[in-house]
């Protein structure tokens, strides 16, 4: 009987049968002008099963599993639940919202939800989502999410990463304040009993950052799902029942 494609192994995880056993690992020859980065990059691409596993499901890109595995834990993209997906590009993360909230209302019974994605460039249209061309950082941002939405929302979700500088201490810095960003939007756009989930870097930088989502939400996890790569030092935090503090920050008496 075929393994289901859920159950393929890594190029890794593979064991020499004996004889005559090949390796199916890909390999990708170095070419004249390319990084030696590059071609290990590419390599790793066309080895990587979620990667191969996108392509079979028609996600735009391995990402659509971080969220898809996290939400199979944490159940916060519900029927009829109103998300906002924060640098949204490519739109895997869209993707993978789109059924599970019924935003094409094609669950009879079910509450019909509603997805608007933000970013800085212009994205190929999703079917039930509702793409918008915005910088999330400029003033009246939260006011147009709002809008579009038709109110606030039950999901802030945000995959954003800043421009790599290749100092992965800078990287570090930049991505945290990215993040705080994002966690401030959702801090005006969420209602009572909402839900932010991010990508962050781990490093030691993010403390405020902690404390921040700790004083805002009833419980807030920092989790790797398996479709992060071991090698990479992403994780993503997700905190829930926001408590409706739109300043970001308790009252000095509540930290006490």
């Amino acid at each position: 009987m075929a393994k289901k494609p859920g159950g393929v192994k890594g190029p890794r995880e593979r064991k020499s049968s004996g004889r005559g056993q090949r390796d199916l690992r890909v390999r990708v020859k170095s070419a004249k002008g390319r990084k030696l980065s590059s071609t290990l990059w590419l390599e790793r691409q066309l080895n990587d099963p979620y990667v191969q596993r996108a392509k079979r499901e028609g996600y735009r890109g391995r990402a659509a599993y971080k969220i898809l595995e996290l939400d199979d834990k944490y159940r916060f993209l519900v029927p009829g639940a109103r998300v906002v997906d924060l640098g949204c590009a490519p739109g895997g993360w869209c993707q993978v919202a789109v059924p599970r909230i019924n935003a094409l209302g094609e669950k009879q019974g079910k509450a019909q939800g509603r997805i608007i994605g933000v970013d800085l460039q212009e994205v190929d249209p999703i079917p039930g989502a509702e793409i918008h061309v915005l910088d999330f950082l400029e003033d009246g941002a939260d006011d147009k999410v709002k809008a579009w939405l038709g109110g606030e929302a039950d999901v802030v979700m945000s995959d954003m990463a800043a421009s790599s500088s290749g100092h992965k201490g800078t990287d570090h810095l930049r991505i945290v304040a990215l993040v705080e960003a994002a966690a401030q939007l959702a801090f005006d756009v969420l209602s009572p009993g909402g839900t932010f989930v991010a990508k962050v870097l781990a490093g030691g930088a993010e403390q405020s950052l902690q404390t921040m989502l700790k004083q805002n939400f009833d419980k807030v996890a920092n989790v790797k799902p398996p479709a992060s790569r071991s090698d990479s030092s992403e994780k993503f935090v997700v905190a829930q029942g926001f408590k409706g503090n739109r300043d970001g920050f308790m009252p000095q008496d509540a930290e006490e």
